[in-house]
């Protein structure tokens, strides 16, 4: 087993921690997912203390001793820190027997680069036994040294005629969103690294080892070459309706193929599949999602375009969104709108039985054509439906009209 060594400098917050020890306050075992280089071992190290053994399955003595003698390593009275649970399955059928034995809250603490409710090889979820987490790659107020993302949950708060208040106190600085999509979140490449150039041979070097080896731990891909075919062309259909077929038919794979690439993508948390909004839950389930990265660095990396494009504006709006709607705190749903006109809305948050409909625009000024599918949704949901949201690349925020609110991305995350 081995133990990882104190951190050489300090790890900016998290919005999830708080969360976190909350949660462990509370239950028996706590499971911490998300994609590789989120950050998951440094914010479980915050967490470690002294009184907590640490064991990564990342290392082959570890992982092997996972694999013939589990109970050995979870037996003790101190509370246990697993890394990358995901690499031994296996090893959540003895924790499931450990916690029936002794349910004493926090003893667990796990972490694991894919969702486990995903993965066919893990049989035990420790349903009841665990409380889920994600985390996704660090938001923009994260990278300012704020354990925060966007003021979501103020919006349905906060009456309407008090939003260009409130947003107005948030004093967030001004950015220029291609860098911060060209940067994304990992916190290596984000606060690290200075230099795009730096940044692509992150990349590179993650994407990489993302194929030759995490991949591998999930499922058997001998043509890795076609895998990196299909995320560069995913990387190119940001925010797109998900159509398999044609995805396959343009990059000359079987669509089985495709579906099963896409199913391995979102379960290392790369690939988000954003679903359609319908009152009718079970037409939720039947309508095509639309797809995004979960980190728009690696998406503008893979893509191989010399700028990020505006797709790569509403991914970085869908990232903050994931990061809020699983911090531990809301409970919010997210979705986008399709009408069978072809009219629609880039996101819907669903929060307290009330909506919140937002459309993204990469452009610097608004026009009064860019609220019409806005007022469209309001006007099917005149009773559950907040004013819309515009978020644009512009300087201001102003009421278009008495039902649309332009807000120039930066104010609100």
């Amino acid at each position: 087993m081995i133990i990882i060594h104190s951190m050489t400098q300090d790890a900016l917050p998290r919005l999830v921690a708080d969360s976190l020890a909350e949660h462990l306050r509370l239950m028996p075992s706590v499971v911490v997912t998300g994609a590789r280089q989120t950050g998951k071992s440094t914010l479980v190290r915050e967490l470690q203390g002294a009184e907590r053994r640490y064991i990564t399955l990342d290392d082959a003595e570890a992982l092997g001793a996972a694999r013939t003698e589990p109970e050995q390593i979870l037996a003790g009275p101190r509370p246990v820190t697993i890394d990358e649970v995901q690499r031994e399955p296996q090893l959540m059928l003895a924790i499931k027997r450990e916690i029936d034995e002794r349910r004493a809250a926090g003893r667990f603490l796990l972490t694991g680069s894919a969702n486990l409710l995903l993965m066919k090889s893990v049989s035990e979820t420790l349903a009841g036994r665990a409380s889920y987490l994600t985390l996704w790659p660090m938001t923009r107020t994260e990278q300012l040294g704020l354990a925060r993302c966007g003021v979501w949950d103020q919006f349905f708060e906060a009456p309407p005629q008090d939003w260009l208040e409130m947003l107005g106190a948030q004093n967030l600085p001004k950015e220029d969103w291609r860098a911060l999509a060209r940067r994304g979140g990992f916190p290596p490449a984000a606060i690290q690294m200075r230099t795009d150039r730096e940044r692509a041979i992150w990349f590179d070097g993650y994407v990489r080892t993302y194929l030759e080896r995490d991949l591998q731990s999930l499922s058997n891909i001998s043509a890795l070459p076609d895998f990196r075919r299909l995320m560069q062309a995913v990387s190119l259909r940001v925010g797109q309706l998900v159509n398999q077929t044609a995805l396959g038919r343009d990059i000359g794979m079987a669509q089985p193929t495709v579906h099963r690439y896409l199913n391995l993508l979102e379960t290392s948390y790369l690939l988000v599949r954003l679903p359609a909004y319908a009152v009718n839950r079970n037409k939720r389930l039947i309508k095509s999602p639309k797809i995004y990265w979960s980190d728009s660095g690696i998406a503008w990396h893979l893509s191989q375009q010399p700028e990020p494009q505006g797709a790569l504006l509403e991914n970085l709006v869908l990232q903050d969104l994931l990061a809020w709607r699983d911090s531990g705190s809301s409970s919010g749903e997210l979705f986008f709108w399709r009408s069978t006109l072809g009219e629609e809305v880039d996101f819907v948050i669903e929060s307290g039985g009330r909506l919140l409909p937002i459309e993204v625009k990469s452009s610097r000024r608004t026009r009064l054509s860019d609220t019409k599918h806005l007022r469209t949704f309001i006007g099917e949901y005149p009773e559950r439906s907040l004013p819309g949201l515009l978020l644009y690349d512009g300087e201001r925020a102003e009421w278009i009209g008495p039902d649309v609110l332009a807000v120039p991305w930066w104010m609100a995350f």
